[in-house]
């Protein structure tokens, strides 16, 4: 292992560890406007982002510890270009997502969540069909 695996191994560590952390703590705001039905575009985006970048950063991680290892990775290679393209997609899309709200100046738009409730499907249902 010579000193350029050690920097990249520790840089690998610190994106994962500060990514996570900034997941962990707007947790609580994804929480309560996922009950609430309306969230924020901008930082679903960044959310999107970052599920998706912490997912590659983790792939290369597993990589470059099992090349470290001297593991016979081929076949576990093949999965794991499976996985970073899942998570490119990820990614790709939050920072189109991002770019297109930075290019209007519209930090402010919300997505509209519609929460379906059984309880209140019935009860609309019933008193609709008894009057006329």
């Amino acid at each position: 292992m010579n000193m350029i695996d050690i920097v990249l191994l520790l840089l690998y560590s610190l994106a994962i560890a500060c990514s996570w952390y900034i997941i962990h703590c707007h947790r609580e705001y994804f929480y309560e406007r996922f009950q609430k039905g309306v969230v924020s575009v901008f930082m679903l985006a960044m959310l999107i982002f970052l599920l998706a970048y912490t997912f590659k950063m983790l792939i290369v991680l597993l990589v470059q510890v099992a090349v470290l290892l001297g593991a016979d990775i081929t076949e576990l290679l093949s999965w794991l270009q499976y996985a970073w393209i899942f998570a490119q997609l990820g990614t790709t899309a939050g920072l189109l997502a991002l770019a297109a709200l930075t290019r209007s100046g519209t930090y402010d738009q919300f997505l509209h969540i519609k929460k379906v409730h059984r309880k209140e499907e019935r009860h609309h249902a019933d008193t609709d069909s008894g009057e006329k």
